[in-house]
C-alpha cells in the first residue's frame, strides 16, 4: 500500500516537474513554473520521507535525523539566497552544482560499500559512471565557480598536450571499469575517482572566462545526469526521471546558446573552448568621443525609436531600477523602447531578463538578439549599458579576432551609439572594442546607475 501511494506521488511530482520546465521556457508564465516545481518537490520530499519511515526499524530516530539535515540544508539556503547580490548568481549556481555532484560520488561509494562483491554488472556499471559523472562535475563546478567569482583567473589553463590529457583520462577510466565489474574491488573505484576530480578540473580550467556562461549551463546538465546516476544506485525512479529532465534541459540549452556564439557543442564537452586570447593593443583605433548626461538626454528627446542593450556592467552597477524608469518616462513620451539581449548576455543564461523583470520592465519589449538584430539600421539611439563583447563589431570583421564568427548584437548600424563604461578596459573575453571609436558612438564614462539617474533628472 506504502509502495503504491509512494509510486502515485512521483507521478504526479515528475508531471509537475514537467509542467515547471514548460512555465520557465516564458517570461509570462515562469513564476506558475516555480510554483510547479516547488509543489513537486514538497510532494516528492514527503513520500520520501514516508517511504523510508515506513521501512525503517526506529521511525522517530530516522525522522530526527532527516529534520536535522533538512534543517541546516533549509537554514543555509536560505540564508545565502537571502544575502546574494543578482550579480553574485552565476557563481552561486556554479556551486549548487558541484553539491550535485558530491552527493552522486557519495552516493556511488556508499552503495558499492552496501552491496560489496554481491554487486551485479549493471549494478557496478551504474556505480562507477555515477561516481565518474558526480566527481567531474564537481570540481568543474568549483573551477568555474573560482572563475565567475575572480577568486582565479578566467583565462584559460593550456597545457601541453591538453586535449590527449582528456584523452588519456578518459581511456584509463574506461579500463579501470573493466576492473572494477571484474574485481568489485574499492581500489579501481578509487583510482577513477581521483583522475575524474583532475579531470573535472583540467576540463573547465582550460575553458576561457568568456564561455563560462555556456559552461555553467553544461554543468548544470552533469549535474542532472549525475542525479539520474545517483537514482539508478538507489533504486529512485523519481530521481532518475528528474535528473534526466535536468540533463536534457542543461544539454538543450548549451547547444542553442553554443549556436548563438558560434562555437562546436562538442568543443564545449571536450573542454576546447577557451583559446589563447591575445589582445589588440598595438591596433590603432582612432580616438574615442565623449558624451555628458545631458547631451545623452538631448539625443533621446530628439529619438522616436531606441534600443537598449545590458550587459554585465548593468548588472554590478545594479542599474536595473532607473534603467526601468528611464524606459517609462521615453515610452510616456511616445517613444519606441525596446530591449536587446544577447543569449550570453551576463554570465549565466536569461541573467538580463531576470534583472529587467526584476525592474518590472514589460515583457513585450525585451526581445532576442534574433529578433533585434534587423532593426538597428531604423533605430535613431542604442544605449549600450555594460556590455561589451556582445557588440563587439570585431566578432563580424575581424577573422583573426579570438570572438570571430560569435553572433553579436549589430548596434553599430544605429544612427547614435551611447556606451556607458566606467573605462575603456576590455571586456571579459580581453578584446579591444572597435565600437568605442566608431564615428556614431559616443562615452559616457562612470558608473552606470548614476549615469542613468542623471539623464532621468535631465529630462
Amino acid at each position: 500500500m506504502t509502495l503504491n501511494v509512494v509510486s502515485a506521488a512521483y507521478i504526479v511530482s515528475a508531471v509537475l516537474f514537467v509542467l515547471s520546465l514548460a512555465g520557465l521556457s516564458k517570461h509570462e508564465s515562469a513564476k506558475e513554473g516555480n510554483r510547479f516545481g516547488i509543489a513537486g518537490m514538497v510532494i516528492a520530499l514527503g513520500a520520501t520521507i514516508w517511504l523510508v519511515l515506513s521501512r525503517s526499524s526506529n521511525a522517530l530516530s530516522t525522522l530526527l535525523l532527516i529534520a536535522l539535515a533538512m534543517g541546516i540544508g533549509a537554514a543555509i539556503g536560505m540564508w545565502r539566497a537571502r544575502s546574494v547580490e543578482m550579480t553574485q548568481m552565476p557563481e552561486l549556481v556554479a556551486m549548487l552544482h558541484s553539491f550535485v555532484g558530491l552527493a552522486a560520488v557519495l552516493v556511488g561509494f556508499n552503495s558499492h560499500l552496501e552491496v560489496g562483491s554481491a554487486s551485479d554488472t549493471v549494478h557496478s556499471v551504474e556505480v562507477f559512471l555515477g561516481v565518474f559523472i558526480g566527481a567531474v562535475t564537481l570540481t568543474g563546478s568549483i573551477v568555474a565557480f573560482l572563475k565567475l567569482s575572480a577568486r582565479i583567473k578566467s583565462t584559460p589553463l593550456m597545457l601541453p598536450a591538453r586535449h590527449w590529457l582528456n584523452l588519456a583520462a578518459l581511456v584509463v577510466s574506461a579500463l579501470l571499469l573493466v576492473w572494477f565489474v571484474r574485481s568489485h574491488s574499492l581500489v579501481p573505484l578509487v583510482i577513477m575517482t581521483v583522475i575524474a576530480l583532475a579531470f573535472g578540473w583540467h576540463l573547465v580550467a582550460s575553458i576561457g572566462g568568456g564561455d563560462m556562461p555556456v559552461v555553467v549551463s553544461m554543468l548544470n546538465s552533469y549535474s542532472g545526469w549525475a542525479a539520474a546516476a545517483a537514482g539508478f544506485m538507489l533504486g529512485n525512479d523519481l530521481l532518475i526521471v528528474t535528473g534526466a529532465l535536468v540533463g536534457a534541459s542543461g544539454a538543450i540549452l548549451s547547444w542553442i546558446m553554443c549556436r548563438a556564439m558560434n562555437r562546436s557543442f562538442v568543443s564545449v564537452i571536450a573542454g576546447g573552448f577557451g583559446q589563447e586570447v591575445v589582445v589588440g593593443d598595438d591596433v590603432d583605433y582612432g580616438e574615442h568621443r565623449e558624451i555628458t548626461a545631458a547631451g545623452v538626454a538631448e539625443l533621446l528627446r530628439d529619438a522616436s525609436s531606441v534600443v537598449i542593450t545590458p550587459g554585465y556592467g548593468m548588472a554590478v552597477a545594479q542599474a536595473q531600477y532607473p534603467v526601468a524608469e528611464l524606459t517609462k518616462q521615453l515610452r510616456d513620451r511616445g517613444v519606441d523602447v525596446r530591449f536587446g539581449i544577447h543569449p550570453v548576455a551576463g554570465r549565466l543564461p536569461g541573467h538580463m531578463n531576470v534583472l529587467l523583470a526584476e525592474a518590472k520592465v514589460p515583457y513585450d519589449v525585451v526581445l532576442e538578439m534574433d529578433e533585434i538584430n534587423d532593426d538597428f539600421p531604423s533605430t535613431d539611439v542604442v544605449l549600450v549599458i555594460g556590455a561589451n563583447d556582445t557588440v563587439n563589431p570585431a566578432a563580424a570583421e575581424d577573422p583573426t579576432s579570438p570572438i570571430a564568427g560569435m553572433p553579436v548584437l549589430e548596434v553599430w548600424n544605429a544612427k547614435d551609439v551611447i556606451v556607458f563604461k566606467r573605462s575603456m578596459a576590455t571586456g571579459y573575453a580581453g578584446v579591444q572594442n572597435p565600437l568605442f571609436f566608431r564615428d556614431n558612438s559616443q562615452m559616457l564614462f562612470g558608473d552606470a546607475k548614476e549615469r542613468v539617474s542623471d539623464i532621468l533628472a535631465a529630462l
